[in-house]
């Protein structure tokens, strides 16, 4: 298993996402979307990562928002492995097709 990271570590590598943030023992990232199928072919494609990685974020979906939130429940905070989930989200959204991207 990986171990949990720093706060310091933590705050570092969010430096690097655009738009996550620390809640807590978790990474976060709310999502607008134009439209309610916009939001459900993101978390498509949310859900095949996560699959693929055997890793998956808790899921809140109201209509066009959508907040995932990441952590390594087997540690109870944040590793290594909700970094890599977050960096796999954020390239799916940049490329066509593959995930509608937020408003």
């Amino acid at each position: 298993m990986p171990a949990l990271l720093s706060d310091l570590e933590v705050g570092n590598r969010l430096k690097n996402l655009k738009g996550w943030k620390r809640e807590g023992p978790f990474i976060v990232k709310t999502y607008e979307f134009k439209n309610f199928m916009d939001g459900i072919s993101f978390l498509n494609a949310v859900a095949s990562i996560a699959e693929k990685e055997e890793h998956h974020p808790d899921i809140n979906l109201r209509y066009t928002t959508i907040k995932l939130s990441l952590q390594t429940h087997s540690e109870g905070g944040v590793t290594d492995w909700d970094f890599g989930l977050a960096e796999k989200i954020e390239r799916a959204l940049e490329k066509p097709g593959k995930a509608k991207p937020p408003r």
